[in-house]
Protein backbone atom coordinates (compact mmCIF):
# COMPACT_ATOMS: atom_id res chain seq x y z
CA UNK A 1 0.00 0.00 0.00
CA UNK A 2 0.98 3.30 -1.05
CA UNK A 3 0.94 6.12 0.50
CA UNK A 4 -0.90 9.02 -1.15
CA UNK A 5 -0.04 12.85 -0.69
CA UNK A 6 -3.37 14.70 0.72
CA UNK A 7 -5.57 17.21 -1.77
CA UNK A 8 -3.93 20.11 -0.57
CA UNK A 9 -6.24 22.69 -1.78
CA UNK A 10 -8.88 20.34 0.93
CA UNK A 11 -5.93 21.17 3.59
CA UNK A 12 -5.60 24.29 5.29
CA UNK A 13 -2.68 26.04 4.80
CA UNK A 14 -0.29 29.00 6.05
CA UNK A 15 -0.82 31.79 3.82
CA UNK A 16 1.24 33.80 1.75
CA UNK A 17 2.65 36.35 4.51
CA UNK A 18 3.18 33.38 6.94
CA UNK A 19 4.92 31.33 3.97
CA UNK A 20 7.18 34.13 3.22
CA UNK A 21 8.49 35.34 7.07
CA UNK A 22 9.16 31.72 8.02
CA UNK A 23 11.54 31.30 4.92
CA UNK A 24 12.83 35.20 5.38
CA UNK A 25 13.81 34.16 8.52
CA UNK A 26 15.15 30.41 7.89
CA UNK A 27 17.64 32.09 4.90
CA UNK A 28 18.91 35.05 7.41
CA UNK A 29 19.05 32.32 10.44
CA UNK A 30 21.70 30.84 7.87
CA UNK A 31 22.97 33.88 6.75
CA UNK A 32 23.60 35.13 10.36
CA UNK A 33 25.15 31.59 11.51
CA UNK A 34 27.30 32.00 8.50
CA UNK A 35 28.98 35.17 9.58
CA UNK A 36 28.92 34.75 13.14
CA UNK A 37 31.45 31.44 12.56
CA UNK A 38 33.44 33.77 10.03
CA UNK A 39 33.83 36.11 13.35
CA UNK A 40 35.50 33.77 15.07
CA UNK A 41 37.91 33.34 12.40
CA UNK A 42 38.73 36.72 11.64
CA UNK A 43 41.73 38.70 12.94
CA UNK A 44 41.39 40.95 15.90
CA UNK A 45 41.00 44.40 14.99
CA UNK A 46 40.71 44.27 10.91
CA UNK A 47 38.57 45.97 9.05
CA UNK A 48 37.37 42.30 7.82
CA UNK A 49 35.84 41.38 11.35
CA UNK A 50 34.46 44.83 11.78
CA UNK A 51 32.71 44.19 8.65
CA UNK A 52 31.47 40.76 9.78
CA UNK A 53 30.44 42.31 13.16
CA UNK A 54 28.20 45.26 11.29
CA UNK A 55 26.80 42.84 8.95
CA UNK A 56 25.88 39.85 11.76
CA UNK A 57 24.49 42.43 13.94
CA UNK A 58 22.62 43.85 10.86
CA UNK A 59 20.94 40.74 9.98
CA UNK A 60 20.08 40.15 13.11
CA UNK A 61 18.22 42.80 14.23
CA UNK A 62 16.56 42.31 11.00
CA UNK A 63 15.64 38.56 12.20
CA UNK A 64 14.61 40.59 15.11
CA UNK A 65 11.82 43.03 13.13
CA UNK A 66 10.94 40.07 11.07
CA UNK A 67 9.97 37.49 14.30
CA UNK A 68 8.24 41.02 15.81
CA UNK A 69 6.19 41.70 12.86
CA UNK A 70 5.80 37.65 12.74
CA UNK A 71 4.44 37.29 16.44
CA UNK A 72 2.30 40.30 16.02
CA UNK A 73 0.63 38.82 12.59
CA UNK A 74 0.53 35.24 14.37
CA UNK A 75 -1.91 36.82 16.82
CA UNK A 76 -4.16 37.78 14.18
CA UNK A 77 -3.75 34.79 12.08
CA UNK A 78 -3.46 31.83 13.98
CA UNK A 79 -1.81 28.69 12.66
CA UNK A 80 -3.88 26.48 10.54
CA UNK A 81 -4.82 23.54 12.33
CA UNK A 82 -2.91 20.26 12.05
CA UNK A 83 -4.59 17.11 10.50
CA UNK A 84 -6.83 14.68 12.46
CA UNK A 85 -4.26 12.34 12.19
CA UNK A 86 -1.17 14.16 14.04
CA UNK A 87 -1.60 12.89 17.93
CA UNK A 88 -1.37 14.94 20.70
CA UNK A 89 2.38 14.04 22.11
CA UNK A 90 3.38 15.04 18.36
CA UNK A 91 0.64 18.38 18.52
CA UNK A 92 2.54 19.48 22.04
CA UNK A 93 6.22 18.72 20.30
CA UNK A 94 5.38 21.26 18.12
CA UNK A 95 3.60 23.73 20.05
CA UNK A 96 6.60 23.71 22.25
CA UNK A 97 9.04 23.83 19.23
CA UNK A 98 7.55 26.96 18.03
CA UNK A 99 7.58 28.52 21.02
CA UNK A 100 11.06 28.39 21.50
CA UNK A 101 12.22 29.05 18.77
CA UNK A 102 9.48 32.63 18.52
CA UNK A 103 11.35 33.08 22.09
CA UNK A 104 14.88 32.41 20.98
CA UNK A 105 14.88 34.12 17.60
CA UNK A 106 13.55 37.10 19.43
CA UNK A 107 16.09 36.75 22.21
CA UNK A 108 19.38 36.19 20.40
CA UNK A 109 19.62 39.79 18.60
CA UNK A 110 18.34 41.20 22.34
CA UNK A 111 21.38 39.21 23.99
CA UNK A 112 23.54 40.48 20.92
CA UNK A 113 22.18 44.01 20.94
CA UNK A 114 22.76 44.45 24.73
CA UNK A 115 26.13 43.22 24.62
CA UNK A 116 27.31 45.29 22.22
CA UNK A 117 25.75 48.08 23.43
CA UNK A 118 26.96 47.61 27.04
CA UNK A 119 30.28 47.39 25.27
CA UNK A 120 30.00 50.20 24.05
CA UNK A 121 30.19 49.40 20.21
CA UNK A 122 27.98 51.11 17.66
CA UNK A 123 25.12 49.35 16.52
CA UNK A 124 23.48 49.85 12.95
CA UNK A 125 21.84 48.38 10.62
CA UNK A 126 24.27 48.16 7.69
CA UNK A 127 25.83 51.02 8.77
CA UNK A 128 22.67 53.13 7.33
CA UNK A 129 20.57 53.40 10.34
CA UNK A 130 22.03 53.78 13.69
CA UNK A 131 20.46 51.66 16.51
CA UNK A 132 21.04 54.06 19.67
CA UNK A 133 22.67 52.35 22.92
CA UNK A 134 19.30 52.37 25.43
CA UNK A 135 22.08 51.05 27.97
CA UNK A 136 25.03 52.65 29.74
CA UNK A 137 28.43 50.58 29.45
CA UNK A 138 28.57 47.79 31.83
CA UNK A 139 31.37 45.40 31.52
CA UNK A 140 29.60 42.44 33.38
CA UNK A 141 26.17 42.70 31.98
CA UNK A 142 28.18 42.85 28.28
CA UNK A 143 29.72 39.78 29.14
CA UNK A 144 26.35 37.89 30.32
CA UNK A 145 24.30 38.91 27.55
CA UNK A 146 27.63 37.52 25.11
CA UNK A 147 27.16 34.43 27.28
CA UNK A 148 23.67 33.82 26.73
CA UNK A 149 24.26 34.96 23.01
CA UNK A 150 27.06 32.16 22.67
CA UNK A 151 24.70 29.33 24.23
CA UNK A 152 21.70 30.49 22.87
CA UNK A 153 23.39 29.15 19.08
CA UNK A 154 23.51 25.58 20.65
CA UNK A 155 19.48 25.68 21.76
CA UNK A 156 18.43 27.16 18.29
CA UNK A 157 20.78 24.64 16.46
CA UNK A 158 19.09 21.87 18.47
CA UNK A 159 15.61 23.38 17.93
CA UNK A 160 16.16 24.08 14.45
CA UNK A 161 16.94 20.20 14.21
CA UNK A 162 14.22 19.35 15.43
CA UNK A 163 11.89 21.36 13.52
CA UNK A 164 13.55 20.53 10.58
CA UNK A 165 13.19 16.53 11.81
CA UNK A 166 9.61 16.70 12.25
CA UNK A 167 9.39 18.55 9.05
CA UNK A 168 10.85 15.56 7.65
CA UNK A 169 9.52 12.92 8.99
CA UNK A 170 5.61 14.20 8.12
CA UNK A 171 6.81 14.88 4.71
CA UNK A 172 8.96 11.82 3.71
CA UNK A 173 7.32 9.29 5.86
CA UNK A 174 3.86 10.13 6.90
CA UNK A 175 3.15 12.13 3.66
CA UNK A 176 0.15 13.61 5.88
CA UNK A 177 0.48 17.38 4.32
CA UNK A 178 2.02 18.61 7.16
CA UNK A 179 5.47 20.18 5.64
CA UNK A 180 3.66 21.03 1.93
CA UNK A 181 1.29 23.70 4.30
CA UNK A 182 4.32 25.67 4.88
CA UNK A 183 6.44 24.76 1.38
CA UNK A 184 6.83 28.23 -0.59
CA UNK A 185 5.84 26.75 -3.78
CA UNK A 186 2.84 23.52 -3.86
CA UNK A 187 2.19 21.18 -6.20
CA UNK A 188 -0.87 20.71 -7.73
CA UNK A 189 -3.26 18.07 -6.22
Amino acid sequence: MTARLPNLDAEPQYGPVDRAVHWLVAALAVIVVSLGWAIIAAPRNTPQRELLLLLHRSVGLVIFAAMLFRTAWRSHHPAPPLPFGVGRLQRALARGTHTVLYLLFIGMPIAGYVNAATAGHPVSIFGALTVPALLPRNYRLSQIAIAFHLAGQYLIYFFVGLHVAGALLHGIIRRDGVLQRMLPLRRSA
